[in-house]
């Protein structure tokens, strides 16, 4: 009996080291790496759009939907470490505009005016902006944009579950008409946050169309001919609160997750291969981490990835309680976040 009760034991305690072997292996593509801050001037309301510039500048545009903050928004300069070079309000736009980016190839930014449904061309040294892509208006809820090699513009109406594109392929100005639409799979449904149709991306063939269903978690593929859309079906699922989508040069998708405060890597098989980021609370009214992060863009040399924190409370603009509103409620001064651009090995 004494022997059966010691080789028991023995069997107890080589369990014990095992379990403790396993519970310290390290998951290395879910070593989720530093955030480092970026905060916004004192009295900047919340950013949404990011983008990275010709010259290596990060550039944003606030996103304030009750107008508590004026009834413009502005657009600021970074440089690649975070430190503001330029503060300007956008002449004539509304409080909230959501996506920014340079056409390709050329100096002119474009902004997102949200509340009024346009996209503007923006000076960030001087704020003058003049509307660009005229319509389709408010309700469409336009939020993120793309282009293609010719330059074509192509933005995502979150309320519509549309993707708009200038209707004048010889300028880079005219009216919206719509290129590909699909309340199915591209409508906001009655998911939380309640937007459909939201970050934008080609493949780097640009045969595929990506677009993120925030209000679904979902990521929608598109497939492109000549230009024109094809085919369309959700490409991979389960994305909490998938927000924007920035494109490496091996065709994973770096996607937002908002709601999941993350950045979620999916390769071009729609297979997870890393998490980045992550939330690691409040302090002194400043986010440490990832809050609500939105809208992903490389660094010029692409070693790191800037990501706005939109810290939006969702019950401010009447909407059912999120995760993490009361977190987003004790926000007292905005945010970017900046990480590494490297996906760890799986071990």
């Amino acid at each position: 009996m004494l022997k059966l009760k010691r080789y028991f034991s023995l069997v107890m305690l080589a369990c014990v080291g095992l379990s403790i072997a396993v519970w310290n292996t390290p998951a290395a593509a879910w070593k989720r790496g530093a955030v480092q801050t970026i905060l916004l001037p004192a009295g900047v309301p919340m950013a949404e759009g990011l983008t990275v510039g010709p010259d290596g500048n990060v550039y944003v545009s606030t996103f304030d939907p009750t107008g508590a903050y004026g009834p413009h928004a502005q657009v600021l300069e970074f440089d690649p470490q975070g430190h503001l070079l330029q503060q300007h309000v956008i002449q004539g736009s509304s409080s909230a505009t959501l996506g920014v980016a340079f056409r390709p190839g050329t100096d002119t930014l474009m902004v997102i005016d949200f509340g009024r449904g346009t996209v503007m061309t923006v000076d960030p040294k001087t704020g003058n902006a003049a509307d660009c892509v005229i319509g389709p208006g408010p309700n469409a809820g336009l939020n993120a944009m793309t282009f293609d090699r010719s330059g074509n513009i192509y933005v995502s109406g979150s309320f519509t579950g549309a993707i708009y594109t200038n209707s004048n392929p010889n300028s880079i100005c005219g009216s919206a008409k719509t290129w590909f639409s699909s309340t199915d799979l591209l409508g906001p449904s009655n998911g939380i946050p309640p937007f459909g149709a939201n970050g934008v991306e080609f493949n780097k063939a640009q045969t595929a169309m990506f677009v993120a269903n925030t209000a679904m978690d979902w990521i929608v593929k598109i497939e492109v001919s000549g230009g024109q859309p094809g085919n369309a079906a959700v490409f991979t699922n389960s994305i909490n609160g998938c927000d924007g989508i920035a494109v490496d040069d091996n065709d994973n998708l770096w996607v937002a997750a908002n709601q999941a405060d993350e950045m979620v890597v999916v390769d071009p098989t729609g297979k997870v291969i890393a998490k980045l980021g992550d939330f690691d609370g409040v302090r002194n009214g400043e986010t440490n981490g990832l809050l609500f992060p939105a809208s992903p863009a490389f660094s010029k040399d692409g070693q790191w990835l800037f990501v706005t924190n939109l810290e939006l409370d969702l019950t401010k603009i009447g909407l059912p309680q999120a995760v993490d509103s009361q977190w987003a409620a004790q926000i007292q001064r905005h945010s970017i976040a900046k990480l590494r651009a490297k996906i760890p090995p799986v071990e």
